[in-house]
């Protein structure tokens, strides 16, 4: 799944926070969801306008993000 279909970031929408793509449901809410202990499905549940696929895809990208073996390359994006 191409991460344009996942994640959307427009400053027109949610001035520049980013979305899952066709909503205005923001990426963190999901990792807030999850945080506190609320299952993916119920994620679901409260925004339907989230496909599973791409909430998936997204803790996907994170996990692949979080161990990768270039971890200095993640420091330098986010300095």
């Amino acid at each position: 799944m191409d991460i344009r279909s996942i994640i959307t970031i427009d400053k027109d929408i949610l001035g520049g926070q980013p979305v899952f793509t066709g909503t205005r449901v923001p990426v963190e809410s999901l990792f807030d969801h999850l945080e506190t202990g609320v299952s993916l499905d119920e994620f679901l549940d409260d925004f339907p306008t989230v496909s599973k696929e791409q909430a998936i895809a997204l803790l996907d990208i994170a996990n692949k993000i979080m161990t990768s073996k270039n971890f200095e390359q993640l420091y330098e994006a986010v300095a």
